[in-house]
């Protein structure tokens, strides 16, 4: 645990007492403050008495009375698409507002960091897709290479749940538009920007605001290296933004669409990555025989892994060793099964149109399980990766909208998990993928994308 700094024996108020609220309590209280908590939610508040906190109403008359701060929970909106009550009453009250994330930056380097021979290092990543892949490959990669490292964020152990530094360790965060958009503390070492696509727009009043939250991370964190995705317009921007020019080393572009040989970059094309340094050619990688980064869009993942991985001195031999021992995660182009020449793939992590078209990019022949609860914007970009596709088969609330967006696919309309999984078990033939990428959310029959992923995984399985 980190324990919390600069409010000793101050009262703290908390919103929220999910995994994040209740590590910052804990931490609040071990670091000496006085966590007030509420939840708007009945067993919300039972775990906080549980815990022996004190509750209160933040929303009564004098509810901010002697409080400090407020630190919110992720999930909880505080400007768009409308702020939470308790937030509004904060900001009346002149209650600074935060985040566990923005406590972690504040309370992470101790005194007891003056002994060590090399100071530990936070690598910061953000996106829209592929940041928890890119999150466990850089922690992979360091642990491989025999760096003492954890791993945080929005992906395994809350922030505060991290363990205290150890000499010469680095911390890999996950970050998230919900986490960084808060943060009044954002001083990681090295940041990553993995790519920018439409997501959570309702939650950031439209892409120009997902994007703010996004960029807070470089802008106001300052790091001493950022490693940025050049394949949007925004990643664009925001590089040469950081640097005067491209012979600054604090900027690595990576990009899996064109080669780049200007100032420090790495690129993949056709499944080989290449790192360029001052116009020289100074590492290469095959990717094509990594079996847990399969597709362009995993590819994209090993670029920003490397980059980052090469900010801290490790090798191009030791970042490809790590490569082909890293196992994947759950739920991100996992290989489930092989039967009779048929792949079966849960990438239920694409809940969102941009990652189910890099998804449909990764295989030549689809039966493509798709559906659920669509997001802002409709399905257009996916219109010109639909070739892979055999046949569709849609599930969720709104399946028989999802297939009749889907120009020149045969779409069965099959609403549940179950009838998807053996229609297209029984319709799939030898070289082709049952590939799971909804391109929605889960929430219309699912509590997560990892409750979704399991469920087809199960049913796979259980048909073999």
């Amino acid at each position: 645990m980190i324990p919390v700094q600069g409010y000793d024996g101050r009262h703290v108020a908390v919103l929220g007492m999910g995994r994040s609220g209740v590590a910052t309590a804990k931490a609040l209280e071990a670091g000496g403050a006085i966590p007030i908590v509420w939840d708007d939610s009945p067993t919300g508040r039972a775990a906080a008495e549980a815990n022996g906190w004190a509750l209160r109403d933040l929303t009564a008359a004098g509810g901010f009375d002697g409080i400090a701060a407020l630190i919110v929970s992720p999930g909880i909106p505080h400007l768009y698409p409308t702020p939470n009550p308790v937030i509004a009453a904060a900001w009346d009250a002149g209650v600074p507002v935060d985040n566990d994330i923005g406590l972690f930056f504040r309370s992470w380097a101790t005194d007891d960091w003056d002994g060590f021979d090399s100071a530990p290092r936070v690598i910061a990543v953000t996106g829209s897709n592929g940041k928890s892949t890119t999150t466990a490959l850089i922690h992979h990669i360091l642990v491989q290479n025999g760096r003492p490292a954890q791993m945080a964020g929005n992906i395994g152990r809350g922030v505060l749940d991290l363990d205290p530094a150890h000499d010469g360790e680095v911390v890999v965060l996950e970050l998230s538009s919900y986490q960084t958009d808060l943060a009044r503390h954002l001083t990681p070492d090295v940041a990553v920007l993995t790519n920018i696509s439409p997501d959570h727009l309702d939650r950031h009043a439209g892409l120009g605001g997902y994007f703010a939250a996004k960029r807070r991370l470089f802008a106001e964190g300052g790091p001493d290296r950022a490693v940025i995705g050049v394949d949007e317009d925004e990643g664009r921007y925001l590089a040469n933004q950081l640097v005067d020019d491209l012979s600054d080393d604090r900027l690595i572009r990576i990009s899996v669409t064109r080669k780049l040989t200007s100032g420090w970059c790495v690129f993949a094309r056709k499944g080989f990555l290449s790192e360029y340094r001052r116009g020289q050619q100074t590492g290469s990688i095959d990717l094509r025989g990594v079996a847990g980064l399969p597709g362009a869009h995993n590819h994209q993942n090993a670029c920003a892994a490397y980059a980052a991985a090469r900010t801290l001195g490790i090798g191009p031999k030791g970042i490809e060793a790590a490569l082909h021992s890293y196992p994947g995660l759950p739920h991100r182009s996992q290989l489930i099964a092989e039967r009779r020449g048929v792949k079966f793939v849960n990438d239920s992590k694409a809940t969102n149109v941009d990652a189910a078209a890099k998804a449909l990019q990764a295989f030549p022949k689809i039966r493509w399980i798709c559906g659920g609860l669509q997001k802002e914007g409709g399905l257009g970009p996916l219109i010109p990766h639909l070739g892979s596709v055999v046949q569709a088969y849609v599930i969720g609330r709104e399946a028989e909208s999802f297939a009749r967006q889907l120009p020149g696919v045969e779409a069965q309309v099959c609403g549940t998990m179950e009838v998807a999984v053996a229609a297209a078990m029984r319709d799939a033939h030898p070289g082709e993928v049952v590939l799971l990428a909804p391109a929605c959310a889960s929430f219309d029959q699912y509590d997560s994308f990892a409750a979704r992923g399991d469920d087809f995984t199960a049913r796979v399985l259980a048909a073999l």
